[in-house]
């Protein structure tokens, strides 16, 4: 048989055993709930590919580079094999072409293995520390292949041992490929990973639009996730597209913190749990914890501790620097749903809040008509039923903090200064739900939801500000679904908007110390706000010394998703790192937008940086109080209507 027949025979043999392969991992992934999806997924899945994954990978421009090479000329090699020898053409020009995409890859791979030597503590070792090698065998195969092929330089005695040595490094090198989705190698994110692109959980995501989390049945019995199989089908298949490259490792601030939680680890435990085997894990573990080792076929306290979930704040840290786009956070409070839902099992103060919840509407067991105390002496009206009014404030739980109504008192100040007509909802305004939700108490957040939405039905505003991300991204984002639908503004939007038209007067720009800005998680990573704070701060003429972790890259305070209920222990505490970030900046003051992360930093013992919130630097540079600018005021309202 001639050389380019056994070229043909040998990728033809290859893709029966990549075909038979994913037959068997879609047994795995089939497993899973019913998710809607469409095949057309498949035509999205290029775009997505070259430009949402490689949005993300671009941030490590070596590794995109690496990336680029390797998988680019790749999967170039592979189609123009599948041409030429799939298909029998057997062209010269197609193996010239082969012959430079595998060069490529070839370089690729020496990229991949000079990033292992020695390999970052993020990345996994094992099996993945011989995926460059395989990759350069598949190279040099298919480099020689090309040039043998076209010629008849096979059929002489060198070249036919050449010829030998070619199939044998395709063969190593095309079978980490061909059975690698079949037996859970490395390789299969490759298919899984292009699969999960196509059929997203979270297709939405590739549109912009946020990150809201999606309503459970709870009256078909919908409880979360116990076990691999409730989770939906293409969730199971975006744990399987993990490359183990542990950037979400290094980006998660409980990892940092020496917490119980690794979410490259947990995506892998969650692989394990849906018993598709493969090499054993080679990558850091959780901190602190071994795995859990039981014979319950629940996933907490089979494949994982409860205390993993728990740690984690759903800062979506690991999300934004996800090269494979898997959604970690949403897989968490899948768990968390089943342990607060079925189990009732939750850690530290996390049960008294709910409860709290469940009896006053508020976390902290507040009555509700001590929500706007704070206001008393600023003649802020409550808005009743009949009533109409422009902007509609929600102060959200920061209301029964003192430290915080400062800040509320600075933002009244403000919106007043501006003659902007603002209302309150007095004690008709309840919590929002979000900390139900985030601690998986599902059946909580939509009482408090529909109750909400019930409330704000009654009433008319043109529409809603908050300073409270959290309370922002909830009715902003997550009750439309519940038929609850607002224009929300977050008020450093707001307070941006009045300052660049003019709609308050603040003192000339005179010297400023700088200062450094924290980004909020649910503002920013959730809501992609980053801009209008610094707007803020730069129209008041004040110089943003920015964190190396800042923007999308910032670390969470360390409140989110709870934590600061569960308050599961670690090496050191979350806001203590970020106040360590505040201070390598060479800042002495920092500036927050959210309650939540106001009480952390100011939680922070010893000495620290000041914590000052947008509202209040604003409200301390307001030339006139009384100041109310007809024609500032007007041109916020054409902007927004």
């Amino acid at each position: 048989m001639s050389f380019p027949h056994l070229l043909s025979g040998l990728f033809w043999l290859g893709a029966l055993l990549l075909a038979a392969g994913l037959l068997r991992r879609a047994r795995l992934w089939r497993r899973g709930r019913a998710a809607p999806a469409s095949w057309l997924g498949l035509l999205a899945a290029p775009r997505r590919y070259f430009v949402d994954l490689h949005r993300v990978v671009a941030r490590d421009p070596a590794a995109a580079r690496a990336h680029v090479a390797a998988a680019g000329g790749g999967t170039a090699a592979l189609l123009l094999i599948a041409l030429n020898y799939g298909l029998l053409l057997h062209q010269r020009w197609l193996d010239l072409l082969l012959a430079t995409a595998a060069a490529l890859m070839l370089a690729g791979a020496a990229l991949m293995r000079a990033r292992r030597r020695p390999p970052p503590a993020r990345l996994s070792q094992g099996a993945w520390q011989q995926l460059p090698a395989l990759l350069a065998c598949f190279a040099l195969g298919a480099l020689l292949a090309a040039a043998l092929a076209g010629g008849e330089l096979w059929l002489s005695a060198a070249g036919q041992g050449l010829a030998a040595v070619a199939l044998l490094l395709l063969t190593l090198g095309g079978a980490e490929l061909a059975l690698g989705i079949g037996l859970g190698r490395p390789m299969k994110h490759a298919v899984a990973g292009l699969l999960h692109l196509a059929f997203h959980p979270r297709a939405e995501r590739f549109a912009g639009k946020s990150a809201d989390l999606k309503p459970l049945n709870l009256a078909a019995g919908e409880l979360g996730a116990a076990r691999a199989e409730d989770f939906a089908w293409n969730r199971l298949l975006s744990f399987d597209a993990c490359v183990q490259c542990g950037k979400c490792e290094a980006a998660c601030p409980a990892f940092a913190a020496g917490q119980p939680l690794n979410p490259k680890r947990l995506i892998q435990d969650l692989v394990a749990a849906m018993g598709g085997g493969g090499p054993a894990y080679a990558g850091s573990p959780h901190p602190g914890r071994p795995a859990a080792a039981s014979a319950d076929r629940d996933i907490v306290g089979s494949a994982l501790a409860a205390d993993t979930l728990w740690s984690c704040t759903t800062c979506r840290a690991c999300v934004e620097s996800c090269p494979m786009l898997i959604e970690h956070v949403d897989a968490v409070i899948d768990l968390r749903r089943h342990l607060t839902l079925a189990r009732g099992e939750l850690p530290g103060k996390g049960a008294a809040a709910l409860a709290n919840l469940r009896h006053t509407d508020t976390v902290g067991g507040h009555p509700l008509r001590a929500r706007y105390h704070w206001a008393a002496d600023l003649d802020l009206p409550l808005l009743r039923e009949g009533e109409a009014v422009d902007w509609l404030l929600l102060a959200g739980e920061g209301a029964f903090d003192m430290r915080y109504q400062r800040a509320l008192r600075a933002l009244l100040t403000v919106l007043k200064a501006a003659g902007l007509r603002v209302a309150a909802l007095g004690e008709a305004e309840r919590d929002c739900g979000d900390l139900a939700r985030r601690l998986g108490d599902e059946a909580g957040f939509q009482r408090l939801a529909q109750a909400n939405i019930a409330t704000l039905a009654r009433y008319r505003f043109a529409r809603i500000v908050t300073p409270d991300p959290h309370v922002f991204h909830c009715l902003a984002n997550e009750y439309p679904t519940l038929g609850g639908r607002y224009e929300v503004w977050h008020h450093s939007r707001l307070l941006a908007r009045l300052l660049e038209t003019r709609a308050i007067r603040v003192r000339p720009r005179a010297s400023a110390a700088p200062l450094s800005y924290h980004d909020p998680c649910y503002l920013g990573r959730y809501n992609d706000a980053y801009d209008a704070p610094r707007r803020v701060l730069a129209c008041i003429g004040i110089q943003v010394l920015e964190m190396e972790r800042s923007g999308r890259d910032a670390r969470c305070c360390g409140w989110g998703g709870g934590a600061a209920f569960t308050d599961i222990p670690g090496a050191r505490r979350v806001p203590d790192m970020r106040m360590d970030d505040v201070r390598a900046a060479g800042a002495d003051r920092v500036a927050v937008a959210c309650p939540n992360c106001t009480a952390m930093l100011e939680g922070v013992g010893g000495a620290r940086a000041e914590v000052v919130e947008l509202a209040e630097l604003v409200a301390e540079r307001l030339l006139d109080a009384g100041h109310e600018p007809a024609q500032g005021q007007g041109a916020v309202e054409r902007e927004v209507v």
